[in-house]
């Protein structure tokens, strides 16, 4: 390896006094002192003098951690700053997973430090204090290059390839795979990029470049494509090399059942623990525990570890030829979001074994949340581009016998597509914000956490990981939402001077004593993608005031400390790599906007740990980009382009500072409560006139929260700014009394497949809440303002989850003209009752006898009925049976109300019952117009889960006809069959129905017509779509007459309208008998109540 100068631990940056003028400056004061009062924006945020000294300030944060690294960690993972020592893998407990998934031994905080060196090097060499701009900070990201390679090799096979600490990643480290992806691997790939020229670096242009000579031994003489540095090393792909030889090293994890990869991997060893993977069914190469484990390997991951590799692993394949890396991430990808909940949502944790969701939680945070950046991020990334190469594949490596297409089949073309995950992002983002967003009328928006299967809210607390999700939104187009959902975080900042990992809406305190701030850079992240969406300065500000809290509370003379509480200082003893390789880096972009990272145009993205990634348009395969078929976007989401940042308001500089929702924010995060203070609390004040990472205004702590960020200047408020007014959301409850007789308990609730079933309203007490119109309702029931229940007991209900409530159950319990529940016959919609003789297909869920309460929400084919697929026990207790105690029958309602809030609809096939009847509930839809006819005056049909008692429907003898618009019937017809049955189209209703001749009407004679609808006739929205399934009223605008002229007696023959196609046709003419079951609203106040349904 030839001399260079690494200048290693040198300090290139001569620390001196501060500069009297920036010594003096106050946040609150330092446009005046500066001699210069106009703010950010008008003088142009980047050449503003204030603006230029943040910048600095970011560049002394970083290298104030950076240096202290060096100079008392390296070689090994991570920072001790209070201690000033080395913080390195636990590895007297391998089970302390907080910091062995992390820490590999490979010298972590220099690799995820070197994009932020090579971001740095870009920074302008006239900056105030800026001798650690320009040249000298390119050489510092060249000696971190070095460095690099002198401690791990050039990745080659042959002398150079072994470092001074190892060949490669040759560690005998058992770490996590997402964390070493993110961090380790996305690290290597950036700062390669940058050294080789794809990711711009102001003034550094390199020549000889050639992107990817393998890993093989080459000769001395052979120097084509080394890229001369002026500290004396030559670079020719070395960090390329070397991530494409820890990439290997995680390829055996992936070989698991799902595609989803185990979460760990020894870096030398691979997964012997794992003792179920299809990588050891290979006799020659297989991989043999030797000594059964104490405890078998967990092998639980999570969404985010198992979705978000794509970004690193596709740009590792195409800068490499390796396509294996590219196609294992996609595939994990897939097996993830396969395995969505039936509303849309993703869970947390899985297992990467049998792919079965462990808990049922969800949310936008912790081991969800880059599962959907990396979607929105997958599509840019690979815009434009074919798939990968396959054809170029290295297989038979020790580390993977097998290739990806030996075990799995090979990803389809949608797959493989780039747009494909921008529909996947949507529809994602479109689940949220259906079942996870409060909106407005909550006080401010925001999110919370869910049931996975029902959506229903399952707790009240966002984390510090989910500010990552307005910067999300910024980049999918959603700038409202996120300029929302960005508010409250800055509120909260404001608040504790950091984020705590969790903070309760409903308590507005910490949750769960989880108070700590490790130096999470999702909220900075935030901050920056909304400024360079907005160039608004309140961003500017907010930036300011994360800088500044950092600053007064986590300095140490040796690095940057996380705090332990944020609400009393304490600090932590350990600077996360991430504090350096994002958070220190986004505060840097933030405030230079003039940055090439900033300016170019080209589809580069950061991976969630940070590090800019792009792949190189002559790396991309000649194929056009393969877009997927039909792809739909989901109504309710945003499918056309960027909007424009909201316009200032007259007279100010700030569109966000304007809005009349500003205070709901502050209000929700109870920033008003916060009392005043002068204190200064602060370690800084020993070390501020000698160091340049601090300036005297570090050592101010808030003393106004009026609005916020604090760091906000008075002019930035509109003078005759307003807040609008908060909307309250009306919510109210009602209870019903206990009926006599009856025990509290077994049977009262059941989850049913669409919601949850009342056996008895005793005792219970249903919540509601009054709601506007709901944009994605189909039934017409929420299509204006409505109640919907939200709970039934303790049992929260998810948005599109239902209360079914039997008629028999209601009429005991509620007097019909009850204002707070009053019972309403519905107008238009009806059950078609069809009893045969031939079960439906219980391939996927036994429905005889038991389908699903109501229609609505299929008004098409799908059998729906009264008594929906029971997951529990319906067997009622009362007084004389055996409990013997109302303790036992107590503890028997808690587990019940316990199973109903964990277990879900997952239906479990179940054996036929005896009897050769089954009886299934169809949609249909009444006529309008004076055509129309009353129904028949008879009974509801009963329940179709009642059909075991051997009674049969009443109307049995049926004629099947055609479309019935050119010749009429036979005057048998109508005498003797009590239904018609005639298909849709051709003609009009009212032209069918006088068709029909004269009958004299008895019991036998014709009862009803049903007129079948095709999938041809489904209505179209207001942008050319099909509505699947929907049913439009039938208009019979003629009086109904005889073919002959004669107006029809008593009105006319009543007529109903349902779907299925020839499905129903079939069903119809094999039917043993038909009735009809009147459908019943629930209206309270005046107003629909949504999601009850009456059965």
């Amino acid at each position: 390896m030839p001399p260079f100068s690494y200048g290693l631990m040198e300090d290139l940056f001569s620390q001196r006094p501060l500069d009297k003028t920036h010594a003096n400056m106050d946040p609150r004061v330092d446009y005046i002192t500066m001699g210069d009062t106009r703010p950010w924006d008008v003088r142009g945020p980047d050449s503003h003098p204030k603006t230029v000294f943040r910048r600095q300030e970011a560049v002394d944060m970083f290298y104030h951690g950076y240096d202290n690294y060096l100079d008392h960690a390296f070689p090994e993972d991570e920072l001790r700053p209070i201690t000033c020592s080395p913080l390195t893998r636990d590895r007297g407990n391998p089970s302390h997973v907080e910091i062995n998934d992390a820490l590999g031994n490979y010298s972590l905080t220099l690799i995820d430090s070197l994009s932020t060196l090579a971001i740095l090097a870009s920074s302008s060499a006239g900056d105030k204090r800026g001798d650690k701009g320009g040249n000298n900070a390119l050489r510092r990201f060249q000696n971190a290059v070095a460095l690099v390679v002198r401690t791990y090799g050039d990745g080659t096979q042959g002398r150079h390839g072994q470092g001074t600490r190892a060949r490669g990643f040759d560690l005998d480290s058992k770490v996590q795979v997402f964390e070493t992806v993110i961090r380790g691997l996305g690290g290597l790939l950036s700062a390669h990029l940058f050294a080789v020229g794809e990711l711009p670096i102001r003034g550094y242009h390199p020549v000889n470049v050639k992107t990817w000579r393998g890993t093989r031994h080459k000769s001395k003489s052979e120097a084509f494509g080394k890229i001369k540095w002026s500290n004396g090393f030559s670079y020719d792909g070395q960090l390329l090399r070397l991530a494409h030889d820890l990439g290997n090293r995680l390829l055996p994890a992936f070989y698991t059942s799902t595609g989803m990869p185990y979460p760990r991997v020894n870096l030398r060893h691979g997964i012997p623990f794992y003792n179920n993977s299809p990588l050891h069914f290979n006799a020659e190469t297989g991989q043999c525990p030797t000594a059964q484990p104490s405890e078998p390997e967990v092998t639980e991951t999570c969404s985010a570890g198992s979705g978000s590799l794509i970004l690193e692993f596709s740009t590792l394949s195409r800068l490499t030829g390796d396509g294996r890396f590219e196609q294992l991430a996609k595939r994990a990808f897939w097996s993830i979001w396969s395995r969505r909940s039936i509303v849309g949502l993703v869970g947390a944790g899985i297992d990467a074994e049998t792919g079965q969701w462990i808990g049922s939680y969800t949310g936008i945070g912790a081991g969800i949340d880059s599962f959907f950046e990396y979607a929105m991020k997958s599509h840019v990334l690979l815009s434009d581009l074919g798939p990968s190469n396959l054809s170029a594949t290295t297989t038979g490596t020790p580390y993977a016998p097998y290739h990806p297409n030996e075990l799995y089949p090979p990803l389809s073309e949608s797959e493989n597509a780039a747009d494909t995950f921008l529909v996947t992002w949507r529809e994602a983002h479109s689940a949220i914000k259906r079942h996870l967003y409060r909106g407005p009328a909550y006080h401010h928006p925001h999110y919370l956490q869910g049931d996975l299967y029902t959506g229903a809210t399952r707790a009240f607390w966002i984390d510090s990981l989910s500010a990552y999700y307005p910067g999300l939104l910024t980049l999918a187009g959603e700038l409202d939402e996120a300029i929302e959902a960005h508010m409250l975080y800055t509120a909260l900042w404001t608040r504790y001077s950091a984020l705590p990992e969790r903070w309760s809406v409903a308590s507005g305190s910490v949750e769960g004593g989880l108070r700590w701030w490790g130096g999470r850079p999702e909220f900075i992240e935030s901050t920056y993608h909304l400024y360079q969406a907005t160039r608004d300065p309140w961003y500017l500000h907010v930036g300011e005031m994360a800088l500044r809290d950092i600053k007064r509370r986590c300095w140490t003379k040796c690095g940057w400390a996380g705090l332990q509480d944020v609400s009393t200082g304490e600090q932590t003893d350990r600077m996360e790599s991430f504090f350096l390789g994002e958070t220190a880096k986004y505060l840097f972009l933030l405030f230079h906007s003039a940055h090439p990272l900033n300016t170019i145009d080209a589809p580069y993205v950061f991976n969630t740990e940070g590090h800019p990634l792009i792949i190189p348009r002559r790396k991309a395969s000649a194929q056009e980009n393969v877009r997927p078929v039909d792809a739909q976007y989901p109504s309710g989401v945003n499918n056309n382009v960027c909007p424009v940042p909201p316009a200032n308001v007259p007279f100010s500089f700030s569109a966000t500072a304007a809005r009349q929702d500003l205070f709901h924010a502050s209000s929700l995060a109870r920033l008003h409560l916060v009392p005043k203070s002068n204190v200064q609390e602060s370690p800084l004040f020993d070390f501020s006139s000698e160091h340049p990472s601090i300036t005297l205004s570090d050592l101010h702590s808030p003393s106004n929260h009026s609005f916020y960020p604090w760091t906000l200047p008075p002019y930035l408020m509109p003078i005759n700014g307003t807040s609008s007014k908060l909307a309250l959301r009306p919510t109210f409850d009602i209870s019903f009394p206990v009926q006599p007789n009856t025990i509290l308990g077994l049977g009262t609730l059941q989850r049913v497949q669409g919601g949850i079933l009342v056996n008895n309203l005793g005792g219970l007490r249903i919540g509601m809440v009054h709601e506007d119109p709901d944009p994605f309702d189909t039934t017409g029931r929420a299509s204006g303002d409505h109640y919907r229940v939200y709970s039934i007991g303790n049992i929260p209900l998810g948005r599109d989850e239902r209360l079914f409530i039997p008629k028999d159950v209601l009429t005991t319990m509620v007097t019909p003209t009850d204002p707070n529940f009053t019972t309403v016959q519905d107008s238009a919609l009806l059950d078609l009752i069809i009893e045969s003789t031939t079960p439906t297909d219980t391939s996927n869920s036994t429905e005889t006898n038991k389908p699903l309460p109501s229609a609505e929400s299929s008004p098409g084919l799908s059998p729906l009925v009264d008594s929906p697929e029971l997951l529990f026990s319906s067997d009622e207790v009362s007084a004389d049976d055996e409990l013997s105690s109302m303790k036992a029958a107590f503890n028997n309602f808690i587990q019940h109300v316990t199973n109903l809030m964990h277990e879900h609809p997952t239906p479990t096939p179940q054996s036929p019952p005896p009897s050769t009847l089954s009886r299934e509930s169809f949609s249909a839809i009444l006529p309008i117009g004076i055509g129309a006819a009353p129904l028949p005056d008879i009974d509801d049909a009963p329940s179709p889960g009642t059909a075991a008692d051997g009674t049969t429907l009443p109307w049995t003898t049926i004629y099947i006809a055609d479309e019935l618009c050119s010749e009429s019937l036979s005057p048998h017809v109508p005498q003797d069959h009590q239904l018609l049955v005639i298909r849709r189209g051709t003609c009009s209703f009212s032209r069918k129905l006088s068709n029909i001749p004269s009958f004299t009407p008895s019991s036998t004679s014709l009862q009803l017509v049903i007129v079948v609808s095709f999938p041809t006739h489904d209505p179209l929205d207001d942008n050319g779509n099909v509505l699947e399934g929907v049913l439009v009223r039938p208009l019979l605008d003629e009086e109904q007459r005889t073919e002959e002229g004669e107006k029809r007696e008593d009105g006319g023959v009543p007529m109903i309208m349902v779907g299925g196609g020839e499905e129903m046709m079939r069903r119809l003419q094999s039917a043993r008998g038909v009735s009809i079951r009147r459908k019943w609203e629930i209206w309270c106040r005046g107003t629909v109540v949504s999601n009850l349904v009456v059965t």
